[in-house]
């Protein structure tokens, strides 16, 4: 518990502290976000113009030093044998920094060319792909003593369902497992990434489920099989260093989310929201929700769901459902301040969270009786 509290009070405070000063650094190199003509339909918009993006660079590196500095800590001062960073929980900053590198690199040559589009959407793609494969084939090596991996060939909902991708043996099962995590990485990091159209929105919804992730890390980590073997024990490997990681998530938006509150001092870019999505998904993976995360997530699946059926009913139709997609902006066409869309997308966001975690826990005692 100790590991958790400081690796989310050392994300906070670098998130506070560390992104004024990323503000400084962008202002003086001229790093501003390339904002949408208003004439294309998004209302008051021009004011952003000049706003420094990439702020999500601050955040996974707040993210990494809470994390690391929570290890530090438990070695050094309190003498755990739980120390050492586990290999699920590496794997989940591994992705996160990957997709962050892709998103990067993605809002770098909007900034350098002064454009809104940065990387093609091939290019974008592939670099999503390249990750989520990388993260994918290694979640399901690393075995602990009681032969467990980060990962697991099986579909999960709360724990691992009896879908098994390995039916037909290892090597198809691999494949399939890359395919499906390829599904999630792409589902979680875009989502978040639509998500993140007003200020604040996509941080503090982020907050919120990843605040989840860390009360289903303690609650496995109390209910596992290789410390408390029972009939509705957990099979995760790392369940207590998973805590840790999304206690540093929740932190280190915490802290950013205090300058990207309207009126936002920076954008968290493509850096920030495909690194908080890759972090999603990577979470999801390995504490076996994969399902559930769909929930825990779902004014992120509400938005990309408003995006896809836009799109869809203009191709076949080539009439539009909403005023604009993603859905948020859809408000704001209708006269919704900004604020007000935001605040109650949050109500939404917690609400699908709450709706999360009492599946999660109604499972575990409908199971337990």
């Amino acid at each position: 518990m100790i590991s958790i509290l400081v690796a989310g009070a050392i994300a906070l405070l670098v998130g506070l502290f560390g992104t004024p000063a990323l503000i400084r650094v962008l202002r003086t190199h001229g790093y501003a976000q390339a904002i949408r003509d208003v004439n294309e339909g998004y209302p008051d918009h021009d004011a952003k113009r000049g706003t420094p993006s990439m702020g999500g660079a601050v955040i996974i590196l707040a993210v990494l030093l809470g994390y690391f500095a929570s290890h530090f800590v438990a070695y050094f001062l309190l003498h755990s044998h739980r120390s050492a960073p586990s290999a699920s929980g590496l794997l989940v900053l591994g992705l996160m920094s990957g997709l962050g590198f892709v998103g990067f690199l993605d809002d770098y040559i909007k900034i350098s060319k002064q454009r809104s589009l940065g990387l093609r959407s091939g290019e974008k793609l592939a670099g999503q792909t390249l990750v989520a494969v990388v993260f994918a084939v290694l979640a399901l090596q690393f075995p602990n003593s009681k032969h467990r991996t980060p990962a697991s060939t099986y579909v999960s909902f709360v724990r691992d369902t009896p879908v098994n991708l390995a039916f037909a043996g290892s090597l198809v099962g691999l494949i399939l497992f890359v395919i499906w995590a390829n599904i999630m990485i792409a589902g979680t990091s875009n989502g978040v990434n639509l998500t993140d159209g007003l200020d604040g929105l996509a941080t503090g919804a982020s907050v919120m489920v990843f605040a989840a992730y860390v009360l289903i890390g303690i609650w496995q980590g109390n209910q596992n099989c290789q410390i408390t073997p029972g009939l509705k024990c957990y099979e995760v490997r790392d369940s207590r260093d998973l805590a840790v990681v999304a206690a540093a998530a929740m932190g280190a938006c915490f802290g950013f989310l205090w300058w990207n509150a309207s009126p936002a001092k920076i954008f968290m870019g493509d850096t920030g929201s495909l690194a908080l999505g890759g972090a999603l998904a990577g979470l999801a993976i390995t504490t076996r929700t994969e399902l559930l995360v769909v929930i825990l997530g779902g004014l992120f699946v509400t938005i990309t769901l408003s995006v896809i059926i836009q799109v869809g009913s203009f191709k076949m139709t080539g009439k539009r459902v909403f005023r604009m997609a993603p859905l948020q902006h859809h408000f704001e066409l209708l006269g919704w301040n900004e604020v007000t869309i935001v605040i109650r997308f949050w109500i939404i966001a917690g609400l699908f969270v709450a709706l999360g975690l009492g599946l999660f826990y109604a499972e575990w005692v409908v199971g337990a009786q």
